[in-house]
């Protein structure tokens, strides 16, 4: 049976276009607060409470690199999540 309760809340975290472009920088390399802030042109403190909300459902893990911590994607909830979008949106199910 698919569950209903954790698709929404997939969806209503992707809902988000600064957290979607987070992804997709983090899909490419580790990054830290301050280098995401520079490239979605946004404020530190906003990109750690994005960063805050991402790490709650385990999509992005962080790596303490010396004094920085360093944040990428966790390939296994998006694995997860990729397969909740296409049980949704596949129209043959």
């Amino acid at each position: 049976m698919f569950e209903t309760e954790k698709a929404a809340r997939v969806f209503k975290i992707l809902s988000v276009e600064t957290r979607v472009r987070m992804i997709e920088l983090l899909k490419q390399r580790s990054m830290c607060v301050n280098a995401l802030a520079n490239r979605l042109n946004i404020t530190p403190a906003a990109v750690s409470q994005h960063l805050r909300v991402l790490r709650d459902v385990d999509l992005v893990i962080p790596d303490k690199q010396g004094y920085f911590v360093h944040y990428r994607v966790n390939e296994k909830t998006l694995a997860k999540w990729s397969q909740i979008a296409k049980q949704i949106l596949d129209k043959t199910r």
